[in-house]
């Protein structure tokens, strides 16, 4: 199978591992996201993923209460690390070998991140799962996302969401939304597009990284992307 992208960075919300459930980890869900990251195993892509923790902590559930936004945004750094450690076990219950790397230092519990050895890592097989953001507060795993991207070479950064791509409108909302298939990053800022937070699109922007947003639930999304297909929404230079 001929294939446009051999390694990418997969981006994802906490809330994405939830399921039907309002907290925590589903366990159908996490083996069905997994089951799309074996897939591109499968491929022979090398895959990197940045997973937020929004399902387990959010800043907004301690508004008011005295607690610094660096505090908070530690503890939302936290949640994070258990998404990645549910990950890597679902990985390995997969077969497929599995490392977590993460910006806080944890001993015992995850690696701290080097560029070098996660190069080394993916050209191994692993699939590398990035926790903890950027380990500084004040920025988002979608920040997290388009850094991680940059400093292991990937070749896209697919970003999953609950729609399929980027409409012209809300598509839950207004039935007659109709899917970009490719917008330039010019075009999105022109249109005022809300694809990534500010930091992550100007990050991605200077250094001509593209973005795939795209339904990761969908049926041979992942596939279809990877081939270089219309899929989801491309945000190219």
């Amino acid at each position: 199978m001929s294939l446009k992208y051999s390694r990418v960075l997969l981006k994802f919300s906490g809330e994405a591992l939830m399921g039907s459930g309002d907290f925590g980890l589903d366990s159908a869900t996490l083996r069905q996201v997994v089951g799309e990251v074996k897939t591109l195993r499968g491929l022979g892509v090398e895959v990197g993923i940045v997973v937020g923790g929004g399902n387990i902590f959010r800043g907004a559930q301690i508004a008011g209460a005295g607690i610094a936004r660096t505090t908070g945004d530690q503890m939302g750094m936290m949640a994070t690390v258990i998404n990645a450690l549910a990950l890597r076990d679902v990985v390995e219950d997969m077969e497929m070998d599995a490392v977590v790397y993460s910006a806080m230092s944890i001993e015992g519990v995850s690696h701290g991140f080097h560029a070098n050895q996660v190069q080394k890592d993916l050209k191994q097989g692993k699939v590398v799962i990035f926790a903890a953001g950027t380990g500084s507060p004040f920025f988002t795993t979608d920040t997290a996302a388009a850094l991680r991207g940059i400093e292991i070479d990937a070749q896209l950064v697919m970003k999953a969401t609950k729609v399929d791509g980027i409409y012209t409108a809300d598509p839950m909302k207004d039935p007659s939304a109709e899917r970009y298939s490719e917008l330039s990053f010019d075009e999105v800022i022109a249109k005022n597009l809300q694809v990534m937070d500010m930091a992550a699109f100007v990050l991605c922007r200077e250094h001509n990284m593209p973005i795939r947003v795209f339904d990761m639930f969908k049926k041979d999304a992942v596939v279809r992307i990877v081939k270089g297909e219309d899929e989801g929404t491309l945000v190219r230079p």
